[in-house]
């Protein structure tokens, strides 16, 4: 079963992946983020997607979802692992934490969330009890266990808006609505998978401390996050790899 990779801030490649091609998508629903990278990953047949393009060019609310997880279908994807970076509003969830979410509250707005719409066919409604795919979580903290990598197991994300970043009032919000991280790619992201049914899990990688929280009480300090999220990346990509040696 081919595995796509969706690779958020600071993953814009894949290292480790044997490319065999790269081939532009065209879908009924615009262009995707760029050009998808198809080759083997331990393995594995991989294809990777850079979610904010090839110069990460492309802000959360501007992305195509739709285009993005319908070019990956059709090119034989059937499970889906994002990987996206992440405030931490939970208290053990500090900067350099990479935890694989198992719900979402969806605080976005105007952005195209359905490939259900148009008067093209009936009125489809998705269950969405539980929005990541339960078996790829498993595979996903199997795989961290397996090459001695710490992946926490569950978290609520937020998705907001973007681009900015949150006030410490909305953080206090979103803490008191259940939420332990927030981002701003979650969604739609996980709902369009879930309409095409692809099997779609992520790896949450926390950057910094929310708003209001930790280092981040009198404003979160963007200098500092790249460090950090280049570091917690090369932590992700070695569950990807192993991940995909799981077949």
């Amino acid at each position: 079963m081919t595995l796509a990779i969706i690779g958020g801030s600071g993953l814009a490649q894949l290292a480790g992946l044997e490319v065999t091609r790269r081939g532009a998508e065209r879908t009924p629903y615009g262009e995707p983020s760029g050009a998808l990278t198809f080759g083997r990953l331990r393995g594995r047949e991989v294809i990777f997607l850079a979610r904010h393009g090839d110069g990460h060019t492309i802000p959360p609310h501007e992305v195509n979802y739709r285009a993005n997880l319908w070019a990956l279908r059709e090119a034989g994807a059937r499970e889906v692992v994002s990987v996206a970076s992440v405030g931490g509003i939970r208290s053990d969830l500090g900067p350099g934490t990479l935890v694989v979410p198992h719900q979402i509250i969806d605080y976005t707005w105007g952005r195209r969330s359905t490939f259900f719409e148009g008067g093209k066919g009936p009125v489809t409604h998705v269950d969405f009890t539980r929005p990541y795919a339960e078996p790829v979580r498993r595979r996903l903290l199997d795989a961290a266990q397996a090459c001695g990598e710490r992946l926490l197991d569950g978290a609520v994300y937020a998705t907001t808006q973007g681009p900015r970043l949150e006030t410490a009032a909305e953080i206090d919000r979103l803490e008191r609505d259940g939420a332990d991280v927030v981002g701003m790619t979650g969604m739609p992201e996980a709902a369009l998978a879930r309409e095409l049914d692809l099997a779609y899990a992520a790896i949450a990688v926390v950057v910094n401390h929310a708003a209001g929280r930790g280092e981040s009480a009198a404003g979160v300090r963007l200098e500092g996050i790249e460090h950090v999220l280049q570091q917690a990346i090369a932590r992700a990509r070695r569950v990807l790899e192993a991940l995909a040696a799981l077949g």
